[in-house]
């Protein structure tokens, strides 16, 4: 099943909220919240929408006070740089920091282990002002990779090289080590990257996959198959965290971070790295009435055969947000032709879109955004915080770490918040 589940409110300097129920249906639960004001002079540091996901996959209950919690301290990262005058670029690429440094997550620090017994990790940020998009692939002894993918995007921003020579948007393995260091991004030793709970887990991985080397073929083999199906969701194998962010002016900007599948070959690359599968964000122009920002997360082999976050991010500018994203999800990627040999299509997307709000705008002096966001996942659990700069605290959705029936291939079920 697709969990899926969305917000709106209109933000502006400051805010009076009413809040009503709807009656729920078989297919969706909502209800609304509208945020109005009036603003008769901008200010810097008021304004501002942080979505993030700490990982679409299997979250062990015992740690969902920890999930909470870094999702939370991640969206005051980037709220407390929004209200400092930062854009979108730079607030989302704070939230990622913060989720990178926790040891819970499956990025940064803490990342799964590959084969080799070592961490190597994928990020990509993207601006939907400028367009502008930069990523690492592989990468190890960095300890935050979003930086270095972020410091790519603003050095391409800068325009060419000497000798009219293109700089490079997206680096991989010692490549992007190397230049992450030579622009002042310090290393860090990658044993002091891998925590007790990264190291047990590539402990217990490297243990069962001993044992399943040692399975005979034909009824054995079957069995083999069935728990590399159930190891998908070990705890080890937590996936990509990111963000989704907009700032007072409309811009919107989304990244995301991984340490990729657990005992993953080395030098594999996942979605996270990948141009339109990790992360998509676009500022609304002639074309697209609405602004979106799109994080994924999941299985990188599925997200990058079905570019789900470009995707989505399309799908986004139809009017009924909810029903085009589950739509999207469904077609796109559950039912995806790309993906038909897939006996389960493990995924999960954060979504943020947004538009000026010319109806509640009675004079010229009053600016309001429209934001919507929503969020949908095909694996037992995902983590999800948000914030708004009227908020004194980040929030959670009512279940800290959500939890859905096992997906069915062909069938979808959501929640709607707006």
């Amino acid at each position: 099943m697709i969990g899926l589940s969305s917000c709106a409110g209109v933000m502006e300097d400051l805010m009076n909220f009413a809040e009503e129920q709807q009656p729920s249906s078989p297919l969706a639960n909502s209800w609304s919240k509208k945020q109005e004001s009036n603003k008769n002079q901008k200010k810097k540091g008021v304004g501002g929408f942080v979505l993030v996901h700490a990982g679409a996959g299997y979250h062990s209950e015992s740690k969902a006070k920890e999930y909470k919690h870094v999702c939370k301290r991640a969206c005051q990262r980037a709220m407390d740089q929004l209200k400092a005058g930062a854009l979108a670029v730079e607030a989302v690429a704070a939230a990622l920091v913060e989720l990178e440094d926790s040891p819970f997550t499956n990025a940064g620090m803490g990342s799964n282990l590959n084969l080799s017994g070592e961490i190597e990790c994928d990020a990509s940020i993207m601006d939907g002002k400028s367009l502008h998009y930069g990523a690492v692939g592989a990468i190890s002894g960095i300890k935050n990779p979003i930086l270095v993918a972020n410091r790519l995007l603003s050095e391409a921003q800068k325009g060419k090289l000497s000798a009219g020579r293109i700089p490079p948007c997206f680096l991989v393995g010692r490549g992007a080590h190397d230049w992450a260091v030579s622009h002042g991004i310090p290393p860090c030793p990658s044993d002091k990257m891998a925590t007790k709970f990264s190291l047990s887990a590539y402990t217990r991985n490297k243990r069962k996959m001993e044992l399943a080397e040692k399975m005979d073929t034909g009824h054995n083999q079957t069995k083999k198959r069935r728990q590399s199906s159930e190891n998908e969701n070990g705890s080890g194998c937590l996936d990509t965290v990111g963000a989704v962010v907009v700032d007072l002016d409309g811009n919107v900007a989304a990244a995301v971070s991984s340490g990729g599948l657990a005992m993953k070959h080395p030098g594999r690359i996942g979605q996270a790295a990948h141009y339109g599968c990790g992360c998509w964000a676009e500022n609304a122009c002639n074309m697209n009435p609405y602004s979106t920002a799109v994080s994924t997360s999941g299985c990188g082999e599925h997200l990058i055969r079905t570019m789900l976050a470009r995707e989505c991010s399309a799908a986004m500018q139809s009017e009924d947000a909810h029903q085009a994203l589950l739509e999207a999800m469904q077609n796109k990627f559950i039912s995806s032709p790309f993906l038909a040999t897939e006996d389960r299509v493990l995924g999960g997307i954060i979504v943020l879109r947004c538009c000026r709000c010319l109806e509640a705008q009675p004079s010229k002096n009053i600016q309001g955004i429209l934001v919507e966001f929503l969020w949908s996942h095909t694996t037992e659990s995902m983590c999800v915080g948000y914030m708004s700069a009227q908020d004194s605290k980040a929030k959670n959705p009512s279940s800290d770490v959500l939890r859905d029936i096992k997906p069915d291939r062909g069938r979808a079920a959501c929640s709607l918040w707006n």
